[in-house]
């Protein structure tokens, strides 16, 4: 199967003289959800937005769809790539006007209005996320988690090829957290839709994602199926934290448990 998205040996970072990520190299195939994970500061966000053409990258090659990101004008890699950031947005826009911004870049010449298409394209995204009932709210007035919900409707309804997310699932309840994830998984499936997310819950990302990226110190320490890379061995030497890895009874992907101090030592008296 073809790659959709490829990096070659990329340093980048915000200046030129330091680099946060460094020889990174990876390759996405189309339709798949790859979860980049690891601890603060590990350089995951760099890593999305040097894909998304927000960052230049000092060396090396990004290449989606066989065309280089930074090579692409803004309409078309608009038309390719949608981001959520985790970013709070103080917008006094209506929610359905934010979220029918995801259709410019599908916009012909001198169209200065969005169509009835688009309108029916915005709804179904908004239903699909659960955020058309505050479709009339104004988007300072959400909380943070419905904020997030919007962002991912105006992503979908910008119907991109490639989906990069920024910790979807920070700001939402569980509820809503297994929503969007089951919701990301069916697109993914139904659409070709290719997904690159950064997710802090190891057990979401073993559980949702095709393949994963273990980060540590701006370079990418392990790489494969989640049963590859959550080992307790991995994630201990770059969490600096006791775990223990066992596998789900029903999906058959690891299942991390966190081990306090407290439960070492008693653990460790006992022997």
């Amino acid at each position: 199967m073809e790659n959709f998205l490829q990096l070659d040996n990329v340093f980048a970072g915000y200046n030129h003289n330091r680099d946060i990520i460094k020889n990174i190299t990876f390759s996405i195939q189309k339709n798949c959800i790859t979860g980049i994970i690891g601890p603060n500061g590990s350089g995951k966000s760099t890593l999305l937005r040097t894909i998304a053409g927000k960052i230049p990258y000092h060396s090396g090659n990004v290449i989606i769809n066989k065309k280089n990101v930074f090579k692409l004008t803004n309409k078309e890699r608009s038309q390719l790539i949608a981001v959520v950031l985790q970013d709070y947005i103080y917008s006094e826009l209506v929610v359905q006007d934010y979220i029918l911004l995801g259709r410019l870049p599908h916009r012909s010449p001198f169209q200065f209005f969005e169509k009835k298409h688009d309108l029916k394209i915005a709804h179904y995204y908004m239903k699909l996320t659960d955020t058309y009932y505050i479709r009339n709210k104004k988007m300072n007035e959400l909380s943070s988690g419905e904020q997030q919900l919007v962002s991912i409707a105006q992503a979908l309804t910008q119907q991109p090829q490639l989906l990069l997310l920024d910790e979807p699932t920070s700001h939402l309840d569980v509820m809503h957290q297994m929503k969007i994830l089951n919701i990301i998984q069916q697109l993914a499936s139904a659409q070709k839709l290719t997904v690159l997310f950064i997710l802090h819950d190891l057990n979401l990302a073993s559980e949702y994602c095709d393949q994963l990226l273990l980060m540590d110190k701006g370079r990418i320490f392990s790489k494969g199926t989640p049963e590859e890379v959550l080992t307790y061995s991995n994630i201990e030497e770059v969490y600096k934290t006791v775990v223990i890895t066992l596998t789900n009874p029903l999906s058959k992907k690891p299942a991390i448990f966190p081990v306090s101090e407290r439960i070492l030592k008693m653990n460790n008296n006992k022997k």
